[in-house]
């Protein structure tokens, strides 16, 4: 059965969407990039410590998830458990990046569109709230925030065609769908997240600068949502 919780569009702070519409800057870049568009921004006391985008064709591995490189760089200046920092990422995490976010003790995360396939909060295996894990405490994680944003950059991606695929399948003549179903039904929260009638905070200059570079974006971008 879905559990995924979805908070519904006149529920949803300002602040929270300015930060999904950061993590979507991301994805795009991943999607010009030739990978799957998913991307993320990590987020402390209203500043943005950590960003990235899958690399997983680039680097021809799999665990290279957004989730899982950003992890990488804001490790060092913020050990475990990250209780108090939400995780802001175009696609629900999958199975494996949902069990790293419970690992390190993530505090909160909040999602675009739902991942059906592999999801790991709610739409395959409840791997954010399960009590069968003991690493950490359970974590919120609520979707829907610039949803619809989020798929088309998804159904943009498996339009084109792939180049580095054994027998690339011709999609010319695909035609790019525009309607958005709803949520899965029985999901939709009217106030589930903390955040929901917070107003935006006014952010403090950063004690370290976001990372741009190595494995994370090399296009420089505000560190507050504008």
């Amino acid at each position: 059965m879905n559990k995924a919780v979805y908070i519904s569009p006149e529920d949803q702070a300002s602040d929270d969407l300015a930060w999904m519409r950061e993590a979507l800057y991301m994805a795009e870049e991943a999607l010009q990039n030739g990978e799957v568009p998913v991307g993320c921004v990590f987020v402390k006391n209203g500043q943005a410590i950590a960003r990235a985008r899958n690399r997983t064709n680039e680097w021809r591995n799999a665990t290279l998830h957004a989730e899982l490189e950003a992890i990488d760089h804001l490790l060092p200046y913020n050990p475990p458990p990250l209780s108090s920092i939400t995780l802001y990422v175009t696609v629900e995490p999958c199975v494996m990046c949902a069990s790293a976010l419970r690992q390190v003790g993530i505090g909160r995360v909040v999602y675009g569109c739902g991942n059906d396939r592999f999801g790991g909060c709610g739409s395959v295996l409840d791997v954010s709230t399960s009590d069968m894990l003991d690493t950490n405490p359970a974590f919120e994680a609520v979707g829907g925030y610039l949803r619809e944003e989020a798929i088309m950059l998804l159904r943009r991606f498996y339009m084109s065609e792939n180049q580095n695929a054994p027998n690339p399948k011709k999609k010319a003549t695909r035609v790019l769908k525009t309607d958005i179903p709803p949520p899965p039904s029985g999901t939709a929260s009217a106030a589930t997240s903390r955040s929901a009638s917070a107003a935006p905070t006014p952010t403090p200059a950063p004690k370290f600068p976001l990372p741009i570079g190595g494995t994370l974006a090399s296009t420089p971008r505000p560190l507050t949502p504008q």
